[in-house]
């Protein structure tokens, strides 16, 4: 009770601390950025650049098929990241060229109070407007709301005396629209942790500019609860995503550099330090990869798509030694590189110890994080392989679109490349990682996805998989088919209780 109402005082205080008095502007500047920061962002606005359309003010979307007529051909988002660094970049025609993205963006906002979607943004000026059973992700996206609401707050915090005064007022009053969009739909929960972090800075943000003492209140008993949710097991409940782990690291830097209470920035920099700490665990720098188990994943290889988390990495690392691959046109979720911006702007705050760890592999190891009481990650960081495994006492399971994804391995193959197998499909399950291989516990059927390159089938039993420079003796299921993909296989093992998953690297 002590501690709740420790937490619960600065709510008490508020009305007197609270004024309308923004963080002073930094003014970051190109030439000011550590080496490896600023090759960062000028490869990030080089591809802006690349995909600019200057008739519709927006940047073009690389995933644009023309004979795709559903495919987005502009992206409203991350044209809000490329009017950022515009504004950091402040070259001669920056600052027009800002403006008319953010008018540009601010017009595809959804200003209708009595829709769902109220106080989103369309993901493309494209994109249909939502009908009356349109449905949430497919239809639209409410987490842009929080992305581009974030993204203005910087830009009127750090830039606001590049930006006219009748373009700083419609971004305010956007962020409020966003605001109230997100009250209104009453979705978040403070264990969607990437939205939640980036939701308590904004609020606090609106609340010191609009003066309202209930936004302010209630702001603050937000991220309070997301902090004390975050201190039941020293984690976030959105476990280990190479992407949404590296939004999580932007919401809190929002919430060390410019919230508005001495308690709000010391909390995001706590949570920052132990996130970066966790990650320095997972990371096996010479293999440029963290280990799963994935919560959330768009891809298995670091070095093959863009993560975010990388983005950050790639900050303070060269791009020799950055877990991100070499860039072009058709990089696997190139756009994330476009929040370069973000992490120049906020800087990147690693522990010496962690940063010691994400430049040196200190030696194999096991990891194991308690995640929820219900919910334990285990992984073994090995020279030339990674074994990751999520035990949910089979409360959790994947689907065949899910990203979660509770069994991992990564390897180095005889190439040199990243060679990985990843759990695409199974029940609720329990799966325990140690220094040998993994323990598979459920009930049912579980699909295996093998990457590869150079694999061929006849390589591959029930009972023994000859990959390169790895073997895995599977003990278990002999309820057996496989599956030949583009550059995959898929395994599909039925009617398994318990399997074991036995590596030996060659």
């Amino acid at each position: 009770m002590q501690t709740l109402l420790r937490a619960l005082f600065p709510l008490l205080l508020l009305p007197a601390m609270l004024v309308a008095s923004a963080q002073q502007p930094r003014h970051v500047t190109l030439s000011s950025l550590p080496q490896n920061t600023r090759d960062l962002f000028r490869d990030s606005m080089h591809w802006d650049e690349y995909f600019w359309d200057s008739s519709a003010s927006l940047i073009r979307s690389p995933y644009f098929e023309a004979h795709k007529p559903e495919a987005f051909r502009h992206m409203v988002r991350e044209s809000s990241w490329y009017a950022l660094g515009l504004l950091l970049r402040d070259q001669p025609g920056d600052r027009k060229r800002a403006a008319a993205v953010i008018d540009a963006v601010l017009q595809q906002q959804y200003t209708d109070p009595s829709a769902r979607w109220f106080g989103t943004w369309k993901r493309s000026p494209e994109e249909p407007t939502p009908g009356p059973n349109a449905e949430l992700w497919k239809d639209y996206d409410p987490n842009w709301r929080i992305f581009i609401g974030t993204t203005f707050a910087i830009m009127l915090t750090e830039y606001t005396d590049r930006l006219p005064a009748s373009l700083r007022q419609r971004m305010y009053h956007a962020i409020e629209i966003a605001l109230q969009g997100e009250m209104q739909q009453q979705r978040l929960v403070p264990s969607y942790t990437n939205i939640a972090l980036m939701y308590g800075f904004l609020y606090d943000f609106a609340s010191m500019h609009n003066g309202k003492i209930s936004w302010a209140r209630q702001a603050a008993a937000w991220n309070i609860s997301v902090y004390q949710l975050f201190q039941q097991s020293g984690t976030f409940p959105e476990y280990n995503s190479p992407t949404y782990g590296g939004v999580d690291l932007y919401g809190l830097a929002l919430w060390r550099d410019y919230g508005s209470t001495a308690q709000m920035r010391r909390m995001g920099a706590t949570m920052e330090q132990s996130l970066w700490r966790e990650i320095a665990s997972f990371y096996q720098p010479d293999l440029r990869n963290l280990s799963g188990p994935f919560d959330r994943a768009y891809g298995m290889d670091m070095t093959e798509y863009v993560s975010v988390a990388g983005v950050w990495m790639r900050s303070v690392m060269p791009a020799s030694s950055a877990p991100l691959p070499s860039l072009s046109a058709t990089t696997d979720h190139l756009p994330d590189i476009w929040f370069a911006p973000h992490i120049a702007i906020l800087g990147t705050n690693i522990p010496p110890d962690a940063l010691t760890k994400l430049q040196h592999f200190p030696g194999p190891h096991a990891v194991r994080q308690s995640i929820t009481p219900q919910r334990v990650a285990t992984a073994w960081v090995g020279k030339d392989i990674l074994l990751g495994g999520e035990s949910t006492t089979k409360t959790l399971g994947a689907g065949a679109s899910s990203q979660f994804h509770p069994v991992t391995i990564h390897w180095r193959m005889p190439s040199g490349h990243i060679g990985w197998v990843q759990l695409i499909e199974c029940p609720p399950v329990d799966a325990v990682a140690d220094e040998h291989g993994i323990s598979i516990d459920t009930s049912g059927t579980v699909r295996l996805r093998i990457h590869a390159p150079g694999l061929s089938q006849q390589q591959i039993s029930a009972t023994l998989w000859k990959l390169p420079g790895l073997d895995v003796a599977v003990t278990g299921s002999q309820d057996f088919h496989i599956n030949q993909g583009e550059d995959f296989f898929d395994l599909t093992y039925a009617s398994v209780h318990h399997m074991r998953l036995e590596v030996a690297t060659r």
